[in-house]
């Protein structure tokens, strides 16, 4: 991994650089002639010489920056020097045109590297190359997740992996890595990527920019298991590397005893804060496990240590469980009353925000709303609600102008009333979309403020708020019912852009269509493809069909095959016409459903099923759809991504059909925070992760944890899943029965309208007799809407089995009112 056989303090190199005559060249670049440069080349000797021949300007500029870094790389052992050519000189560096636009890199008088002038732009550029060039054997470059794959395996338990990306090489990030690498080279492995899809592979959001990780395999002795990666948060810079790396370096936990005013650590020295976490004897191992927990969370950004009261000297105030410590000096020691994990965490990554918002808090405080409290997306609003909206990348209708936009443009068109919280969050998800379409789109994004333009919302049958639609010239406009999201909203508008279901012509369009290929752009918002087979003369079933895939519009792509060789189709794919061609782009494989007799309703209803994922990962915009199932979860929470070889049990175990009476899934807590506060009501203490659990979402609520002490294998997993069945596992916790309800109660406008309406006279005129009975029948409505509101809502909840009908559980309704996850 880190070779020895380059050591930069001892082994010379001789970097030699070729270039035009630059009369008015700079002092600090030494002036050499040819033969007096090479009398100079010793063995180990680091040296860098640009030769030039008089009369040509054209290097003015590369001479400017090759000036700038003579200064850097001779504090990396590396001297400068510009050789100056005359005509009669026989050196094969002074003579061809075209090597006079090349820099050469010599180790003593052997050369190892040359570059293109043009790829050293600048000072930045010039260092990264050199560094780069030399630092072969610490830094490894790599194109594929194979490859960062093969040197993690390479070096689990021997060594950790300090992993960057950049966009380019000769970036001022690529040289900050370069001069870190040449630091800590021959204690980390530096591995580089300039491949923005092996980014997004290890799960970063922000693939714009620059990353830095580090891997901790060190510490990992289980070729299976994952090695922890740490992501750097601040600039990719040369000093903010350092100091992240002495981060790493530190101990991850450590205990103390003594004043949290008179500690000291490397923290401090960097400029981080410190956190205590407040122990005693009693609960000592518990406290321990959530410190670390806090400690890998805070990795890099704070230092984390128990402090343990039972031995401290100094009183702590009985009711602190954290202690909170700035870097600056002076700064008072804070004793904080936390109960979530999420609270410390929040605590020190919101610390420099702090200041600057303390005025607007104590705004909020000091004139409290009570109608914000009752609802958190409205409380959302209104603490976001300085923040302004570029509107300006939608186009707002009026009653004046909706008809002739919609009619000369496919357009979307948002529906909103300007006073209601969830209009006003959701046109935050509207922007982005506009944001993310923007110069990409025929689609026009446009919105109407249904308070301000009521008359024209009620003729386009919007009844709710906020609602989507989109409208095509010649067709009736289509509403979104989906998640309200930027993703979920931008897939509809893509999926959008073809009919559905498309018809297809031929044999081979068809099987274009079941690759991917025909619509391989569309695939990440679909990935699975449904394609009806039948024969031309089955119009009832073909009806049925297409009247599905319009329903289905904007969540699958649907075809149709209905030629006169469907034959040859379903005869491949062993299909009875008609039937359900599913294509299933990630496993790279086709299966085949009948429907015979099958109405539109089942159609879609096959379909849907069909777009469920064997092992999916649980997320709080999927979840609902899971729970419909309604069979108990065995759910794998996992901190970051699943572990490939897990992911390869529960397949097995769901191929040989062991868990047909469950719904397999996992949840990443760093995706789905919420996890985080779900493993706490069922342990009270985050528990080390990976973990299993058992629970089941309709009454009862017992909740059941694989043992964390046994490895996930198939065989440990069938046993313990037996044992269930068996009746001989305990619950681990028993969920109360609860009903979600607002912290508030609502305001019943009917209601306080009729009680002013009977403190006075009746009145008997008879035009208010149609009003009267809207309000009746409003008032009816109302209280049909609050009996829905009533009805069961699925949740995380488990019912009591026992060892002869735990497994069916699943076929029963549920009976329970809202309850806690």
């Amino acid at each position: 991994m880190m070779s020895s056989s380059f050591n930069i303090y001892r082994v010379g190199i001789s970097f030699v650089m070729m270039c035009i005559f630059y009369k008015s060249a700079v002092d600090s670049l030494s002036e050499l002639s040819p033969q007096k440069y090479f009398s100079t080349l010793q063995p180990g000797k680091a040296s860098l010489a640009y030769f030039c021949q008089a009369d040509s300007p054209r290097t003015s500029i590369f001479l400017e920056e090759l000036n700038e870094a003579v200064k850097p790389l001779q504090d990396f052992g590396i001297s400068v020097a510009k050789v100056n050519c005359v005509k009669e000189e026989t050196s094969r560096y002074c003579g061809k045109e075209k090597d006079l636009m090349k820099v050469y890199l010599f180790r003593g008088n052997i050369l190892l590297r040359e570059f293109p002038t043009d790829t050293l732009f600048d000072v930045n550029a010039i260092i990264a190359h050199v560094l780069f060039a030399l630092l072969f054997n610490e830094v490894k470059y790599i194109t594929t997740l194979e490859d960062l794959q093969n040197i993690e395996n390479s070096l689990k338990g021997k060594a950790n992996i300090a992993f960057s990306y950049v966009r380019a090489i000769g970036t001022p990030e690529h040289r900050a890595v370069m001069e870190a690498a040449f630091v800590y080279g021959t204690t980390y492995q530096f591995v580089l990527t300039t491949e923005i899809a092996l980014l997004e592979s290890i799960g970063t959001e922000a693939i714009e920019n620059a990353h830095f990780y580090f891997f901790h395999c060190k510490q990992v002795l289980d070729l299976t298991q994952q090695c922890r990666r740490t992501l750097m948060e601040q600039p990719l810079a040369t000093l903010n590397i350092h100091r992240f790396i002495k981060t790493m370096e530190a101990p991850l936990l450590t205990e103390v005893a003594e004043d949290p005013q008179q500690v000291s650590t490397v923290h401090l020295q960097l400029g981080l804060p410190l956190v205590f976490i407040v122990s005693q004897q009693a609960t000592h191992e518990a406290d321990r496990r959530t410190a670390e927990w806090v400690a890998w969370r805070l990795l890099g950004k704070a230092g984390v240590l128990l402090l343990l009261r039972d031995s401290l000297e100094v009183d702590i105030p009985q009711h602190a469980n954290v202690v909170f410590r700035r870097a600056e000096e002076g700064a008072p020691v804070e004793f904080l009353v936390l109960h979530d994990t999420e609270l410390i965490i929040s605590r020190v990554e919101g610390n420099t925000h702090i200041e600057e918002m303390q005025e607007d808090e104590d705004e909020d405080l000091q004139s409290p709303d009570m109608d914000i409290q009752d609802d958190e997306v409205a409380e959302t609003v209104y603490r976001h609600r300085k923040t302004q909206l570029p509107l300006e990348l939608t186009v707002e209708l009026t009653e004046e102008t909706f008809n002739a936009t919609v009619v000369a443009s496919d357009s979307i068109v948002l529906f909103y009333a300007g006073w209601q919280a969830v209009s006003m969050a959701f046109l935050q998800s509207y922007i982005d979309l506009a944001i993310k379409l923007k110069g990409t789109s025929t689609m026009l994004l446009t919105r109407v403020n249904c308070a301000d333009w009521s008359d024209l919302c009620t003729k386009q049958n919007v009844t709710e708020f906020p609602v989507v639609k989109m409208y095509k010239e010649g067709k009736h406009p289509v509403s979104y019912a989906g998640m309200l999201g930027t993703e979920d909203l931008l897939k509809f508008i893509l999926l959008n852009r073809i009919s559905c279901p498309v018809n297809i012509t031929s044999v081979q369009e068809a099987e274009e269509y079941l690759s991917g290929e025909l619509y391989k752009d569309l695939i990440p918002y679909s990935s699975v493809s449904v394609l009806g087979l039948f024969s031309p003369n089955m119009t009832t079933a073909k009806e049925d069909f297409t009247k599905a895939g319009n329903y289905l519009r904007g969540c699958v792509i649907t075809g149709i095959y209905s030629e006169e060789d469907v034959l040859i189709l379903s005869n491949k794919y062993g299909a009875t016409l008609p039937a359900l061609l599913l294509a299933r782009h990630k496993e790279g494989k086709v299966e085949s459903i009948p429907f015979a007799n099958s109405r539109v309703q089942d159609i879609v209803q096959i379909v849907t099923n069909a777009l469920l994922e064997t092992f999916p990962e649980i997320t709080v915009e999927n979840l609902p759809i899971y729970l419909r199932l309604q069979k108990p979860l065995l759910i794998l929470f996992s901190d970051g991504s699943i572990n490939p070889q897990y992911t390869k049990t529960i397949l097995t175990l769901v191929k040989e059909k062991h868990l047909d009476s469950l719904t397999p899934c996992w949840l990443n807590l760093k995706n789905t925070p919420a996890g985080r506060g779900i493993l706490q009501t069922y342990f009270n203490a985050l528990p080390p992760l990976p973990l299993i659990v058992v629970v089941n979402l309709h009454s009862g609520g017992q909740v059941f944890a694989f043992p964390s002490e046994q490895a996930i294998t198939e065989q440990n997993l069938l046993l313990w899943l037996k044992k269930l069945e068996a009746g001989l596992e305990s619950p681990i916790t028993i969920l109360p029965a609860q009903e979600w309800k607002p912290p508030l109660p609502a305001y019943d406008f009917l209601s306080m309208m009729d009680a002013a309406a009977s403190q006075h006279p009746t009145r008997k005129e008879p035009e208010c007799t149609k009003e009267t009975n809207m309000q009746k029948n409003d008032k009816k409505q109302h209280e049909d809407k609050s009996t829905i509101r009533k009805e069961p809502v699925e949740t995380l909840r488990i019912k009591h089995w026992n060892r002869s009908n735990w497994f069916k559980e699943g076929d029963k309704s549920f009976r329970h009112d809202n309850k806690e996850l």
